[in-house]
């Protein structure tokens, strides 16, 4: 394949993958693999949680991919569909686990209108503790905050109680 074809070819795999995220976080992680996504929505009590093991679910066709273009002569097109769901996988642990969630210490703090709205939705996301009545599914677009308390506002059910020191402590 000519070398544009691949890189568009990659920066539509990095683009659709988007697309895949969010199916999979709003009809499967919230669905029948709630099994695994509950410890996402529950206080960590380690480092690692059983949510976790998506990133191995995740990263299998990549690694499959990758293998088979460079390895196993499947052609560039598998080395760019598989780096193109590599990246994406590279972007969401940085955006997701260790900005929004923290789970590597770091001083960092989102001053930009795009990236104050991502982490905003994702923690909106997480308001809820239950697999139904969630908003924003998706992670690297997401819709404006204000839409997303109003539909918060709708559901009620399953959200987490407010914390902080201005609030009462949860019974």
């Amino acid at each position: 394949m000519h070398a544009l074809a691949l890189i568009a070819l990659f920066l539509v795999t990095l683009a659709g993958m988007e697309g895949f995220a969010y199916v999979m976080h709003r009809w499967v992680m919230h669905g029948p693999g709630w099994v695994l996504h509950a410890s996402h929505h529950r206080p960590r009590t380690g480092f690692f949680e059983a949510n976790d093991l998506y990133f191995l679910i995740f990263a299998a066709p990549s690694i499959l991919l990758l293998l088979g273009g460079v390895q196993l002569g499947w052609g560039d097109w598998a080395t760019a569909v598989g780096a193109g769901i590599a990246a994406y996988g590279a972007i969401y642990l940085g955006f997701h686990d260790i900005i929004v969630h923290q789970r590597v210490a770091h001083r960092y703090v989102p001053r930009g209108r795009y990236m104050k709205r991502i982490v905003q939705a994702h923690r909106l996301h997480h308001v809820v503790e239950t697999r139904e009545g969630n908003v924003s599914f998706g992670f690297l677009v997401a819709p404006a905050p204000e839409t997303l308390k109003r539909q918060l506002a709708g559901l009620r059910a399953g959200i987490r109680a407010p914390t902080g020191p201005d609030q009462p402590p949860a019974r």
